[in-house]
């Protein structure tokens, strides 16, 4: 893959979400793919060495300090890994563990140090698809581009996936009859269409297995809507991308796929922002952080909206859910709104890290709740 990311699996963030450690580390910062990685290096130097103040502010244990320190300088010696990075690098350690993701959506850097990690930046890359595939189907060829913010287009080798109609049904030309029925004409070539979209759509299968990635297809009719009527891939994208895919260069297919993703994540997100109009009407939406909390300690939150760059620093009562707003760089405190995602999401609710515009009324939070207050 030309862009090296590591989206993070819903039972990633399940144990990032459920872990406890007294000396808890979350560095974000933003990379470049195309860097050598020494200014990202840098970056990261001074931002482990922030953390490191911070623990001794905070009279961390010197064994945690210690190994923390060793497992930064082990990932600041580490050429190859910085070599091979994305749009944003997100790291989680303690001392005696290390989970690093490669991210394509740009974050702001910051580092966090408290007894649970700092996750709403690493939610956004969940939130909304920030890569891709272009499934280019044409009658006499067909390929997968992988699509990604800001990188040259890749075409991704996809084992059994027919070189052509023509190949996949074992003809020379699939103008002629099809098997039994004996039809001819546009009608044999549709027949021939559907066998081909078929085999297309079981090769694509391995690839796409456990993703939630949208595919975007470019295909002309009838061979566009043929393929959309066996497709079994649930994210494949409304919109299909106009124009011969034959003729047009990868380039400019991935760039246009890049457009309809942005759309998608546009529909959705003011679809969920319609839902919270209505629901604000049914007195079912909160935005009062102290309110948030409560209600998303007691399982009422179904979708909250998050800033994803600020930090509200607190406690959030285990029991109760009541606030404590405390100060920055206290060991017993943490992101109010950040714990506040956690309980949603491990109350199966859905979070939507987003930036503060995008949130209902600018807040720092915005929730939906599944009953009325």
């Amino acid at each position: 893959m030309s862009l090296h990311t590591d989206v993070p699996t819903r039972a990633q963030i399940d144990l990032l979400l459920t872990s406890r450690n007294p000396s808890s580390v979350s560095v974000y910062l933003p990379t470049e793919p195309a860097s050598t990685g020494d200014p990202e290096r840098i970056e990261f130097k001074n931002l482990a060495a922030e953390a490191v103040r911070q623990l001794e502010d905070q009279k961390a244990a010197k064994s945690d300090v210690a190994d923390l320190v060793a497992t930064f300088e082990d990932v600041e010696d580490d050429d190859e890994f910085w070599r091979y990075q994305a749009r944003s690098l997100a790291l989680f350690v303690t001392p005696t563990a290390l989970l690093t993701f490669r991210l394509p959506n740009t974050l702001v850097s910051m580092v966090e140090v408290s007894d649970r990690f700092h996750l709403k930046p690493l939610m956004r890359s969940v939130t909304f698809p920030q890569v891709g595939f272009v499934l280019a189907l044409a009658e006499n060829s067909v390929r997968v581009i992988e699509v990604a913010s800001d990188i040259q287009p890749a075409e991704v080798a996809v084992p059994d996936l027919p070189a052509s109609a023509a190949d996949a049904v074992g003809k020379s030309s699939i103008k002629g009859r099809a098997p039994r029925r004996r039809i001819q004409g546009s009608e044999g070539q549709k027949v021939r269409l559907g066998q081909y979209s078929r085999q297309v759509d079981r090769a694509l299968r391995p690839l796409l297995s456990g993703l939630d990635e949208p595919l975007v297809l470019a295909a002309t009719e009838p061979l566009d809507s043929i393929f959309r009527s066996v497709n079994t891939y649930p994210y494949l994208a409304p919109v299909s991308i106009s124009g011969n895919p034959e003729t047009t260069p990868d380039a400019e297919l991935v760039s246009r796929a890049r457009s309809v993703l942005d759309q998608l994540n546009a529909d959705q997100l003011q679809a969920v922002r319609d839902l919270y109009e209505k629901r604000q009407s049914e007195l079912r939406t909160a935005t009062d952080i102290a309110d948030v909390a409560r209600a998303a300690t007691f399982g009422a939150v179904d979708t909250v909206f998050v800033d994803i760059d600020e930090v509200v620093p607190g406690m959030v009562d285990e029991r109760t859910g009541a606030v404590t707003f405390g100060p920055e760089d206290s060991a017993l405190t943490y992101g109010v709104v950040d714990e506040i995602s956690r309980r949603v999401w491990l109350n199966g609710g859905k979070v939507l890290a987003v930036r503060r515009d995008d949130i209902p009324g600018q807040n720092s939070v915005a929730a939906i709740l599944r009953y009325s207050s």
